[in-house]
């Protein structure tokens, strides 16, 4: 135990403590434990400045005051909060966690003020959305749009990448649902829930002056037509492929893309026909000027908010998840009931 003198108080500080939220630098008034804001605040202004040198000319202080507090709050906490990166800093991944409760914190502290000089301010519901980098951009748009139009104010946190990735973030509660084109797979040791938004047939499209040359006689006009395929990793690739051979298609795979969204523009410029959910038919139609050859009605995709808990329960969360079944995939599903949630 050491003793802090500032001003008048005495602050007793204890360090080691177990768990990461307890191992926070506090300090003990008496039998209450409290965090010490002024090291809290010194980190979570450097993490968004970027370097040490900028916190000190934001904050006033000069560089060994920041650096000393900084190491000590590194102390309590037990762990690194920065790595160099190039002149700067950046953020371990305790360090993010830290800052995102810096952040909340501050957040909240500069809404007092604003309320106690009369100013009153709601503070809009945060939803931490990861989105698969799997999934079709205008699907998790259309998915996470209701969020932005319900009574209450919200505000859409994204986070994009691997679905291994954004699982680990869910399963240490850094963010509130995955959104993914599959289910959790078996590989991933991660307690959660498939939540099932709907499916969608798909669509062959292409660029007018490429449409005109391979939309009569679908699907054999597509033996030999230059083809945009998703990478193997995609929920998509495999039912195309054997969707190929059953019709005895043989097309010329001109190029394999992981974001769909950039096969999506090399199709736009006539690159080659290309696959998507019929479901954003309409949208895909009017933002790439592009039109459809024809529809796969046996190849089916699914798509899926996946949670930490068996019932969904944030409410921007239920909103996206009813608003996808009722009218994003409605016209374009089928879910089986005992499909709508399932655990792994």
């Amino acid at each position: 135990m050491q003793v802090l003198t500032i001003g008048t108080l005495r602050i007793h500080r204890q360090i080691d403590t177990p768990v990461l939220t307890d191992r926070l630098y506090r300090c003990t008034v008496g039998d209450m434990e409290w965090l010490n804001y002024h090291h809290l605040l010194y980190f979570w202004t450097v993490a968004k400045e970027g370097s040490i040198a900028r916190a000190c000319e934001k904050l006033r202080l000069a560089q060994p005051t920041i650096s000393g507090q900084l190491r000590l709050l590194e102390e309590s906490v037990g762990e690194k909060l920065f790595v160099k990166q190039g002149r700067g800093l950046a953020l371990t991944e305790v360090g993010q966690v830290v800052y995102r409760y810096a952040d909340e914190i501050f957040g909240i502290g500069r809404e007092l003020q604003d309320v106690l000089k009369g100013r009153p301010r709601g503070r809009p519901l945060r939803l931490l959305a990861g989105v698969s980098d799997l999934v079709p951009k205008l699907i998790a748009y259309r998915v996470l749009r209701p969020a932005l139009e319900m009574p209450e104010p919200v505000q859409i946190i994204c986070d994009e990448g691997p679905p291994e990735h954004l699982l680990a973030e869910l399963a240490e509660h850094r963010i509130d649902i995955v959104l993914s084109d599959a289910p959790i797979p078996p590989t991933v040791p991660v307690k959660a829930y498939n939540h099932l938004l709907g499916t969608s047939t798909v669509t062959v499209f292409a660029a007018p002056r490429l449409a005109s040359r391979y939309r009569k006689n679908f699907p054999k006009c597509l033996d030999g037509a230059p083809f945009l395929l998703p990478m193997q990793e995609s929920s998509l690739r495999r039912p195309l492929e054997q969707w190929f051979d059953s019709n005895n298609i043989g097309p010329a795979i001109v190029g394999e893309f992981k974001d769909r969204a950039l096969m999506t523009t090399f199709g736009q410029a006539g690159a080659g026909v290309f696959a998507a959910p019929t479901a954003i038919e309409k949208e895909i139609r009017e933002q790439y000027r592009v039109v459809p050859i024809g529809r796969i009605d046996s190849i089916v995709e699914r798509f899926y908010a996946i949670s930490a808990e068996r019932k969904l329960k944030h409410p921007a969360v239920v909103t996206i998840s009813e608003a996808s079944r009722e009218t994003l995939f409605a016209n374009h599903s089928n879910p089986k009931k005992n499909e709508n949630e399932t655990s792994r």
